[in-house]
């Protein structure tokens, strides 16, 4: 890309009219979101054909990838965030060398969680909810997933960077494409070649090495404006420090939602393999839902931190109340169609196991009261980590599945028993929207006083 192209992406980015631009960036961001959910959900429906334990074990297998996501998101939205300010203020020197490091970065700890978990498969798996018949699945699942470790680090971050200048269609296409290819060989590896779950898994390492390359490829074709190289990855600790504290709100983000998967899966493995297999499959289903308003608050942070670096607060404010409306909005219709349609939703899954049924559409449920208050949590922190306030991101993005979450699934459980297990994560949302919602009144007005000023 060359300096009038710049100049060009720069003038979107600041001057376009703010719903359109963020419709625009956050369209491909959601379809990127849908796919990456709905190779997930295949994996979860391709593996529930081979029996209840191998369903159950997507669900234990499901928390380790949180884990390496959060990691990768940690480097990827942390050296994004500070990109899009940095373009912001036209500073592209300093963006390059926060994109080159944090690649490096995620390359060094994506190889580190391979390896470690490679070393303590089996203990991994049962510290992580699996039962002794559902642990030969997950197992074997894990594996192939711990092998992936690296590329998933790295594509996450290339994937945020894209993002945070703009670039979201690029973005799609890399994540697209893998995911994609990860959907078509699903059943052909696990039945037509019959591998079983060794097939997903193996699908899901090739899509996760096809996404890293495409978007690897943008960057060494210069379709963009950051430009990666190794004369541009800093030694300095404080720049590393930098980029993991802005990344802080998405590890706490992924982190706990990988602990709390952990004590999820705990505590419904104490009423067997269907409870573990019924929360797996809400949890698949709640992400492809979620991954809606996910996708489009991912569409407004890039012009949150790129408007709010180039000092256009107007431009910030309208921002965040449209991601705010439209997401509260397509939860609301989202929410009703999963509270109607829970039993068949279900049913697409596994068909032959009417208690897996039962609990997971009751689960679905009770997780769908709470849905419409979730864009209050999600404009919140996104908010906070996009202009650089950290701290309080991090504040904010604990609460869902760490502040409120683990305490809760410590508490229910004893007293409603497996109703408690189910209701956890709804109790928990409620209280996240009623903390989140007055530092998102105090931060529009804040942003009118500066816009006055």
């Amino acid at each position: 890309m060359n300096r009038s192209d710049e100049n060009s992406q720069f003038a979107k980015m600041t001057e376009t009219p703010v719903k359109p631009l963020v419709t625009g960036l956050a369209v491909p961001t959601i379809i990127s979101m849908l796919v990456t959910s709905v190779y997930n959900t295949a994996d979860t429906f391709f593996v529930s054909k081979l029996g209840t334990s191998a369903s159950g074990a997507i669900g234990i297998v499901f928390s380790l990838m949180a884990v390496i996501q959060a990691v990768g998101f940690t480097l990827g939205m942390g050296s994004g965030s500070t990109i899009s300010r940095l373009l912001g203020q036209r500073k592209n020197d300093e963006a390059d060398c926060y994109a080159s490091s944090g690649l490096a970065a995620s390359a060094v700890f994506g190889l580190l969680l391979g390896i470690t978990g490679l070393l303590t498969l089996e203990p991994l798996m049962r510290l992580l909810g699996s039962t002794e018949t559902i642990l030969p699945y997950a197992a074997e699942y894990g594996k192939y997933i711990l092998i992936s470790a690296p590329f998933m680090t790295m594509t996450f971050v290339l994937n945020n960077i894209l993002r945070s200048e703009g670039k979201a269609r690029l973005s799609m296409i890399g994540l697209a494409s893998g995911s994609i290819l990860n959907i078509g060989l699903d059943p052909l590896m696990i039945f037509v070649f019959d591998m079983g779950i060794t097939g997903a898994a193996a699908a899901t390492l090739i899509g996760n090495i096809i996404s890293f390359c495409i978007l690897l490829y943008f960057f060494l074709a210069k379709k963009t404006t950051v430009r990666l190289s190794v004369q541009s990855i800093s030694r300095s600790p404080m720049l590393y420090l930098k980029i993991i504290r802005n990344g802080l709100p998405s590890f706490c983000r992924q982190g706990l939602a990988s602990i709390s998967t952990v004590m999820l899966n705990n505590a419904a493995a104490y009423y067997g393999d269907a409870a573990v297999a019924a929360i797996s499959i809400v949890g698949k289903i709640f992400m492809l839902i979620f991954s809606v308003i996910l996708g489009f608050g991912q569409g407004y942070q890039p012009v949150a931190g790129f408007n709010y670096g180039a000092g256009k607060y107007k431009r910030v404010k309208e921002a965040l109340m449209f991601n705010y409306i439209t997401a509260t909005i397509m939860m609301t219709v989202l929410a009703a169609g999963g509270f109607i349609f829970a039993p068949q939703l279900m049913e697409l899954f596994i068909k032959d196991d009417p208690q897996v049924i039962e609990t997971g559409a009751l689960a679905l449920r009770i997780q769908c009261l709470s849905m419409p208050l979730l864009p209050i949590t999600t404009t919140s922190n996104m908010t906070f980590q996009s202009i650089g306030k950290s701290w309080t991101a991090v504040l904010l993005s604990s609460c869902r599945q760490g502040i409120y979450f683990i305490p809760l699934i410590l508490i229910l459980p004893d007293i409603y028993g497996l109703n408690g297990v189910i209701s956890v994560q709804t109790a928990a949302d409620v209280l996240s929207a009623a903390t989140s919602l007055p530092f998102l009144i105090w931060f529009v007005r804040k942003l009118g006083r500066e816009n006055q000023q």
